[in-house]
């Protein structure tokens, strides 16, 4: 019997070791493979030959896992470039020692290219006993093809909670003011959308229209004429028609070549402060906390991702089935409900699905009803947690 390994790589989320929780207890219940490697800090960690045993993982601690925020087999920002040769006969020579016949790999975008990689250099070789899988994970829900991915739910809806209490914090003094919401989404705008499921949201800011400021500045004059108060949100990735980012400070890359973005919440408080639309401003940057927050997590979120790591697990027991991602579809149903399924990597990797602009109001006044039946079933219903002297119990992560 052959070996597996399931492994992590980009940007974490609350739910993302829920999808490893469930290959690993999958393999319990029907064991395809003898051991279940978990490879630590992704591609770049296997390549080191960096591995932790989880095949007997006990109930209680797949049970903590699900609820353990963050990559607890640590992550990578490291790019598999098809033309490093060395990168692929590498880790196949890894996987041949180990007797490893299938990846289990959990990212995005760049994910799902390494899974697509991997699949054709083995194609390419004619090596037919070495299968790579992708699941998906990316709070940004920008991947193609599955209706949406595991992390966004409980990052949306950390997001709107915090909406309406920093709402509720602001509206106590009558004194005039603007409070701007930042959000991640470098390309999409779907965080800052869910915002809008707080109901409080006066302006939302996506990265799917080029900003007008103009446009923009009248709004908020016109939220502060009627009520003294205006509660904007923003993503981080919003570009000027001219491309350029209103980020304050944007690095170079993060690795996987994209900007590191940061700083839009501030350039819209500069702007109404400098053009006296408003006598004050305040910015609450939601950075790492929106994808590591997990004592809010969305019950459905926790769900999908353990599902979907045992229906990719099951999936993998056809000696054929590699170059996949596995993915989420709503049925078409009054009731929401959803099945999983497969498609080849090659056709979410290095594509963006962006908010629909269709589900977008005019003038930034908030998003349609269409966006909300689609974002409220997602967020629905709370885990119950096991906790520790107070605070949520965690698995301390295996790369430590």
């Amino acid at each position: 019997m052959a070996n597996c390994i399931v492994a992590q790589s980009g940007g974490p989320s609350s739910v993302i070791n829920a999808t490893i929780a469930g290959v690993v207890k999958a393999n319990q219940m029907n064991p395809i493979y003898e051991t279940v490697y978990g490879g630590l800090n992704g591609i770049e960690g296997i390549l080191q030959e960096r591995f932790v045993d989880l095949t007997h993982m006990s109930e209680e601690e797949n049970r903590i896992l699900r609820q353990t925020p963050s990559s607890a087999l640590g992550s990578c920002r490291y790019k598999l470039k098809r033309e490093n040769i060395k990168d692929f006969e590498k880790l196949f020579e890894i996987m041949e020692k180990y007797n490893v016949e299938t990846l289990f790999y959990t990212g995005g975008n760049d994910s799902m290219d390494t899974v697509a990689a991997l699949s054709e250099y083995a194609k390419e070789k004619g090596i037919t006993n070495r299968r790579f899988v992708g699941c998906p994970k990316t709070v940004d829900n920008d991947l193609q093809h599955t209706d949406h991915c595991p992390g966004f739910a409980s990052a949306a809806k950390f997001i709107a909670t915090t909406a309406m209490q920093t709402w509720l914090d602001v509206n106590v003094y009558t004194r005039q003011e603007v409070f701007i919401l930042e959000t991640m989404g470098r390309d999409a705008g779907w965080l800052a959308a869910s915002a809008c499921l707080s109901g409080i949201v006066d302006l939302v800011v996506l990265p799917e229209v080029p900003f007008n400021k103009e446009v923009f500045l009248a709004e908020v004059k016109k939220c502060i004429d009627a009520k003294n108060k205006c509660y904007v949100v923003v993503s981080e990735g919003v570009k000027y028609p001219d491309g350029t980012y209103l980020a304050a400070g944007e690095a170079k890359n993060d690795g996987f070549g994209h900007a590191v973005l940061g700083g839009a919440g501030n350039a819209i408080k500069n702007m109404i402060l400098e053009s006296k639309t408003a006598e004050r401003c305040k910015v609450q940057d939601l950075s790492t906390a929106q994808r590591c927050h997990a004592s809010e997590q969305s019950l459905v979120d926790v769900e999908e991702s353990f599902k979907l790591g045992m229906s990719a697990h099951m999936r993998s027991a056809d000696k054929t089935f590699t170059g996949k991602m596995v993915g989420v579809k709503r049925k078409d149903q009054e009731e929401y409900d959803v099945e999983y399924f497969a498609i080849d990597a090659n056709k979410v990797a290095n594509f963006v699905k962006s908010f629909p602009k269709e589900w977008m109001l005019d003038n930034y006044r908030g998003i349609t009803e269409e966006a909300y039946k689609y974002l409220r079933p997602l967020i629905m219903g709370s885990p119950v947690v096991i906790y520790e002297n107070g605070i949520p119990a965690y698995v301390k992560p295996y790369y430590m």
